[in-house]
């Protein structure tokens, strides 16, 4: 078994530790000139690093793909937009639960 002194003396150890480091840590000047980090752009690439430079561009990336998610608010609206027209002008057959 441990000791309750040697638990002590490790937990002060660590808080002491502690203490000493984080100080350190936040005193690192910011780097203004440094670019800010983009998962997206590491993300795109991630995914073209392993392909041959003349097929990079046959491939979409990741960020294209997820800017093709964001337009499906507009099917969004247009389904909106057909769901009040079709019952006037029964160009669009009524979609049933």
């Amino acid at each position: 078994m441990i000791s309750t002194r040697r638990i002590a003396a490790v937990v002060g150890l660590a808080a002491g530790v502690t203490g000493l480091v984080a100080p350190m840590a936040s005193a690192a000047p910011a780097d203004a000139a440094a670019a800010p980090l983009s998962p997206m752009a590491t993300l795109d690439s991630l995914s073209v690093s392993e392909i041959p430079a003349e097929h990079r561009t046959d491939l979409p990336l990741p960020s294209e793909q997820l800017a093709g998610l964001n337009r499906l608010n507009d099917l969004n609206e247009l389904d909106q937009l057909t769901g009040l027209v079709a019952p006037v002008t029964n160009l669009v057959p009524g979609i049933e639960a």
